[in-house]
Parts: C-alpha cells; sequence; structure tokens
C-alpha cells in the first residue's frame, strides 16, 4: 500500500509540476506573440488569362513573364498572387468580359488587359496614371499613342504585339507563287490552292480576322502625312468610319463566298487551337497569329517547314498590325503603391531585356534591342522601317480593336456587309453623342 501510496504521490506532483510549466509556457507565449510572430509578406494580386498549354512543352513567353515577376518578389519582399481565366468555348464569357467585371468591381491589383478593355477601363476611370512610374520615360512613342487615354498612361506591356499572316512557305513554293502583298494577290493565291485540292487555303477563328480590316482601312492613315487631321474628323463625324471599314469586309465576305474561309468553323474556333492543328500538319497553307506565336512551342514554334510571318495585304503591301496589351494598376485598388512597385521593376529597361530576349519580341522600350528568329525577320523589317497600322489607338473615340473583331463575328454569323456598315454608323454615332 505504502509503495502504491508513493506510485499515486508521484504522479500527482509530475502532473502538478507539468501543468505549472504549460501555464508557464502559454503565459510566455501569449506576452510575446508580436515579437515572435513572422509578419507576412505583402501581396499583390495580378489578374491574367491562364494558357492552355501541353505540361510538357517549354512556354516561352510564360517562363520569360515569371522570372520578371521573381525578380519583383524578391526585391520588393513581397508575393504576387495570380487570378486566372480562360474560356472553354466560345459560348461563355471571354477574358475581356470577366477582365472588366472584376476592375469595375475593384477585385485585384494588377491587371494584364488587351486593347479593348485598355480603353474602356481608362475611359471610365478605374485605371491608375502610370506615366509617373521611371520606366514610362523609356517607352517608344508608339506605346504611349495606343495606351494613352484622356491624357493618362494607363497601361504599359512588356512586348509590343506585332500580328501577321503565317506562312507555309513550302506550300507557296510548290505552286511557284509570290508572298502577297495586296488584297489581289492574297484572292489569287487562295484561288491556286483552292484549284489545287486545298479545301481551305486560309485557317481563321474567331479573334483575328479584323486584322485583315484593319490592315487595308488604316494603311494609307498611318503611313501617310495627315494622321491626325484624319482621326480628328473621324471623332467629329465629318468623316464616316463605315467607308473606312467597308473595303475590309467586302474583302473578307469574298473570302467567305468562295470558300477560303469556313465562317462557320471560324465563329467558333479559339485562337491557334483551332485552326493550329490543320496549319502545322501543312494542311492549310496561311493562318494568322501575333509575334509571339513563332517563337513558342505550344502554338507555332520549330514546325516541320519553311514558316515565314508577313504583314496583311494592303493597296501600301505587306502590312503588320499591331495592337497593345498592357499591365494597368487598379486606380482604387487595395495593394496600389505595391502593384506600382511591382511594375517599376518587371517593366524596367533590365528586366524588359530579359523578357525580350527569351521571347525574341519587340520591347516597348526604346533602349532594347532584339534579334529575331529569321521567319519573323519580314515582319520585322517593316517594323523597323516604321511600316504597321496601329489596330488600337486611344486617341479614336470609338474602341477599334475589340468592336471590329465584334462585327467581324456577325459577318461570320450572316450578316451582310451593309448591316455590318450599319452597325459601324452606330458606333460613329453614339460616340458623337
Amino acid at each position: 500500500m505504502e509503495q502504491i501510496f508513493k506510485r499515486v504521490l508521484a504522479v500527482l506532483l509530475t502532473g502538478v509540476i507539468l501543468f505549472s510549466l504549460a501555464a508557464c509556457k502559454k503565459e510566455d507565449s501569449t506576452s510575446n506573440l508580436i515579437n515572435n510572430e513572422k509578419e507576412e509578406r505583402k501581396t499583390v494580386n495580378l489578374f491574367s488569362p491562364m494558357e492552355k498549354s501541353n505540361p510538357n512543352a517549354k512556354n516561352i513567353a510564360r517562363t520569360a513573364h515569371e522570372v520578371t515577376i521573381l525578380e519583383a518578389e524578391e526585391r520588393l519582399d513581397l508575393r504576387v498572387e495570380y487570378k486566372t481565366y480562360t474560356a472553354t468555348n466560345h459560348q461563355e464569357k471571354t477574358y475581356d468580359d470577366v477582365t472588366i467585371d472584376r476592375a469595375r468591381n475593384n477585385m485585384d491589383d494588377l491587371y494584364l488587359l488587351n486593347p479593348d478593355t485598355i480603353q474602356i477601363l481608362g475611359s471610365e476611370g478605374w485605371l491608375a496614371d502610370l506615366s509617373s512610374l521611371d520606366c514610362a520615360d523609356n517607352l517608344r512613342e508608339v506605346v504611349k499613342t495606343a495606351n494613352t487615354v484622356d491624357g493618362k498612361l494607363v497601361a504599359i506591356p512588356q512586348e509590343v504585339v506585332v500580328n501577321g499572316l503565317f506562312i507555309n512557305k513550302d506550300m507557296f513554293d510548290k505552286y511557284e507563287l509570290e508572298l502577297p502583298e495586296t488584297p489581289e494577290d492574297f484572292l489569287e493565291c487562295c484561288r491556286v490552292f483552292k484549284e489545287n485540292g486545298i479545301e481551305t487555303p486560309v485557317g481563321a477563328n474567331r479573334w483575328w480576322l479584323e486584322s485583315f480590316v484593319l490592315a487595308q482601312a488604316y494603311a494609307d492613315m498611318y503611313n501617310g502625312d495627315n494622321m491626325e487631321a484624319e482621326i480628328e474628323a473621324l471623332n467629329n463625324g465629318d468623316a464616316k468610319l463605315s467607308d473606312y471599314m467597308r473595303p475590309g469586309f467586302e474583302f473578307l465576305q469574298e473570302l467567305i463566298d468562295k470558300g477560303y474561309v469556313d465562317a462557320q468553323k471560324a465563329s467558333t474556333y479559339e485562337a491557334i487551337e483551332g485552326e493550329g492543328p490543320d496549319f502545322m500538319a501543312q494542311k492549310t497553307p496561311i493562318v494568322m497569329a501575333y509575334w509571339g506565336a513563332a517563337n513558342a512551342d505550344t502554338a507555332y514554334g520549330k514546325p516541320d517547314f519553311n514558316l515565314q510571318v508577313i504583314g496583311f495585304p494592303s493597296s501600301r503591301g505587306q502590312m503588320p498590325v499591331v495592337s497593345m496589351t498592357g499591365y494597368g494598376v487598379g486606380a482604387a485598388a487595395e495593394h496600389k503603391k505595391d502593384a506600382l512597385d511591382v511594375l517599376e521593376v518587371i517593366l524596367s529597361d533590365e528586366m524588359l531585356q530579359v523578357y525580350a530576349e527569351n521571347n525574341k519580341v519587340i520591347s516597348p522600350s526604346k533602349n532594347v534591342e532584339v534579334d529575331c528568329i529569321d521567319a519573323l525577320k519580314p515582319l520585322n523589317d517593316k517594323i523597323n522601317e516604321g511600316v504597321y497600322v496601329l489596330g488600337s489607338n486611344a486617341n479614336m473615340k470609338v474602341e477599334q480593336w475589340g468592336n471590329i473583331c465584334l462585327i467581324v463575328r456577325d459577318l461570320l454569323n450572316g450578316s451582310s456587309v451593309d448591316e455590318c456598315m450599319a452597325s459601324f454608323d452606330k458606333l460613329q454615332a453614339d460616340s458623337l453623342n
């Protein structure tokens, strides 16, 4: 009994000691909570599209972008959180639709914006003015022109997006065809392909046929000596927007009528995913895409044929179409200062050089030059000569890129050219009011 009593007493004493130690520990931890707890890193929320890519393929563009973001995280001791969205089919909301909703509801700090959303959100006051950033001083004038809304620079890109025709040069050589310069040249090439068993000479999707319209509409305006006066005439109604648009829409209608473009497929195809496989399999000799697609293995990089990227046909010859994506910061973003600091890092000449060298793209900075791959040299030569058409210009009251895209879809779905021109007349009338 004595031994049992001693054991029980020992257990009780041990319990008292452990309880006392625990109490002391709890008291100490409470009194030193602020000193011992590691402060959480600052966070910047970035809304951007999630690219659908083969997990086993190296995505050069994403890698280059992430390198610059990682550098910003390290320098600023913060974390950039990605919020992403990609439509899975043509019936879902587009990335642009979702972006506008999120920006109007102040849901993020940083946004990667397409040209039409830049103008819409900029004109509505949802985007901060970036003109005071140090990196803004190094921008090419074309970038400032495209992304300035009501006197405010509301977006800055990591690259100048140049759109062109992707050509299977081997198929052109097989039928002894010269690369097209004018709309008439292009139609003749399509005729020869069609007569030689190429079912659909032009692979098209629901996004980029507008580039044909833009090249034909504005080749003279952007490459002549009267650009500012012509834009002013469009803005005040002295010139009709539909008069500029009509030749390009009549050209597209002819492509559709002659079976050179499959309107039904084009109206539902997503960019690259729809027409891309036939182009890579050499069933279709012509598609349209942006500069970076020639470098990315997930798009048109490393084809099994001689790839050439040229401008769209116009009265002035092959015409690149330049559109401006860009990073914007919410005017009332929760982490606005941190978001602006992130842009200072990723858009510095140092980081733009890294980005451009990885992607082999045209930099928005006038101080950054990079050699391009051979396939892109025809397009690059035109840009270096100052020959191009702007697909987005914030100085125009009627937004171009998005509106033309939507009205081209109407054409694909059966609207007449005259009905499409009436849509442009209405847009212009609304802008005047």
